[in-house]
This record gives structure tokens, C-alpha cells and sequence, in this order.
């Protein structure tokens, strides 16, 4: 008798593919079932390649409407593709100048899959509190960067449970979707001992030539230093220098315009 072989590797793939395609075509529209027609797949092998996809970043699910859409991994890429390759070096005064003010660890830090990471660092007058940054990849939800980020809609909330750095880490959702309003309503996000013990963070949303959040600037230092009396203040510095550093994205766009 004859058999029907498996699918084979490139056929998978070229599946996957498809499906892929499809997602990122159709908006929020799609479910597996829907996607499973439109591929004309069985729900069943749909289902698998999904997860397959699901697992890579490539595909996620609204939690609440279960339909597919772009996963984190396509959401960073997206992101890095509208930067400004040369964003690091237009805010490296910007940057010096929060140190200098603040005395405390100044940094720009943009959206990956992996997290908040790093591109560019001043450093602050102390010891205690100065720390390389760069490279180092921060949970959005413990950040003050992240925070700014996720309020600002930079990206959506992260999907799955929340990871606890600390005891004060906030691993609740509907506790962090209460301080996401919080955060737009002050315009700059609040790190408290949340990545580690004593270590404080303050950090405003940075908006590109779309008006859409591309980066953040913030600051780090321990609570010995970053009381609480400070913290609107320096807020209202790193909101100013957000919108700076947006001029400088714009005008330089104005200027290669006009060349």
C-alpha cells in the first residue's frame, strides 16, 4: 500500500514560512483557525508550526483575543530598522551633561527582544553606583527605561509571567498596568530597587521623526543618593533632555533633507 511520506524539512519550513507571511499580513485578524483555512494547513500541523514560531520570538498570541500576532523577536527588529545609526553619538553630550548634573550614571537605551539593553553611557563622579551598562540586556518591566517604554506604547506588555529581580519587583500585572498609567501621567518611569537591591533608576521615553518611541534616556544610582526628594526633579531633567535629544534626531533629518 502506499504511504503518505512526512513532511519533509524544506517543506516544513517552507510552511512555517507561509504562516509567518500570513501573520504579519494580517493584522490582528488571525487565529489558528483562521490562519489554518487562509493556509489552507490542517488546524493540527498549523498549530505545531505556530508553536514552533511562538518559541523563537517569531509569533505570540493576544492574551486575550488569542489572535497571532508579530512576536517580540520581529517587533525589536522592526524598531532597530527605524533607528538612527548615528542616535548613540547625538546623545553622548546629552548624556555627559545628566552625569554631570546628577552625579549619577547616565545612559540611552533601546527595545530588543531580550530586553531594555544599553548603546550609549556617561558615567557618574562616584564609585559606589558607577557600573558598565553597555550590552546589558534589563527586563522592561523592572526598568525605569522599560517602564517609560511599555507606557508610551514602544511595545506591548510582555506576554507570559513576569520575572521577580527583587522582592520589590513588581511581578503582578495588574500592579504594573497601574504604574504604567502613573508613568504617563508624570511623562518619565520609576525603577525602585527593582532590578537590585538599593540601586535606583529614573528614565524618560525619546520619540524618533514619527513621533513613535525609539529609546529612552535614564539614570542609575544607589537609593543612599537617589532619595526620594529628587526623584521629580531629575525626572523633569531626563523629560527635557528626551525632548533635546528628539530635536536633535529631527533637525539632523532637516538637514540631510535640504542637502
Amino acid at each position: 500500500m502506499d504511504t503518505i511520506a512526512p513532511p519533509t524539512g524544506t517543506q516544513a519550513i517552507d510552511r512555517a514560512a507561509r504562516l509567518l507571511t500570513l501573520v504579519l499580513e494580517g493584522g490582528d485578524r488571525l487565529t489558528v483557525g483562521g490562519l489554518s483555512e487562509a493556509a489552507n494547513l490542517p488546524k493540527s500541523t498549523t498549530s505545531r508550526l505556530i508553536g514552533a514560531l511562538e518559541r523563537h520570538g517569531l509569533v505570540q498570541r493576544d492574551p486575550d483575543t488569542g489572535a497571532l500576532l508579530p512576536g517580540p523577536e520581529i517587533d525589536a527588529y522592526a524598531r532597530r530598522s527605524r533607528l538612527d545609526p548615528s542616535l548613540a553619538d547625538l546623545a553622548q553630550d546629552l548624556l555627559e551633561a545628566i552625569a554631570t548634573v546628577t552625579g549619577e550614571t547616565a545612559t540611552l537605551s533601546i527595545a530588543t527582544a531580550r530586553g531594555i539593553e544599553q548603546v550609549a553611557q556617561a558615567d557618574g563622579a562616584y564609585i559606589l553606583g558607577s557600573l558598565n551598562w553597555m550590552g546589558r540586556a534589563v527586563p522592561y518591566h523592572a526598568s525605569a527605561a522599560g517602564k517609560s517604554m511599555l507606557a508610551f506604547g514602544a511595545m506591548p506588555l510582555p506576554q507570559g509571567p513576569l520575572e521577580a529581580l527583587t522582592p520589590r519587583t513588581k511581578t503582578v500585572r495588574a500592579d504594573l498596568v497601574r504604574e504604567l498609567e502613573v508613568t504617563r501621567q508624570r511623562g518619565y518611569g520609576l525603577s525602585i530597587e527593582e532590578i537590585e537591591p538599593g540601586l535606583i533608576a529614573i528614565g524618560a521615553p525619546v520619540r524618533g521623526r514619527d513621533r513613535r518611541v525609539i529609546a529612552a534616556v535614564a539614570i542609575s544610582g544607589p537609593s543612599v543618593r537617589l532619595t526620594p526628594d529628587r526623584h521629580q526633579s531629575i525626572g523633569e531633567l531626563l523629560v527635557r533632555t528626551a525632548a533635546e535629544l528628539e530635536t536633535r534626531i529631527t533637525s539632523q533629518r532637516l538637514e540631510e533633507g535640504a542637502a
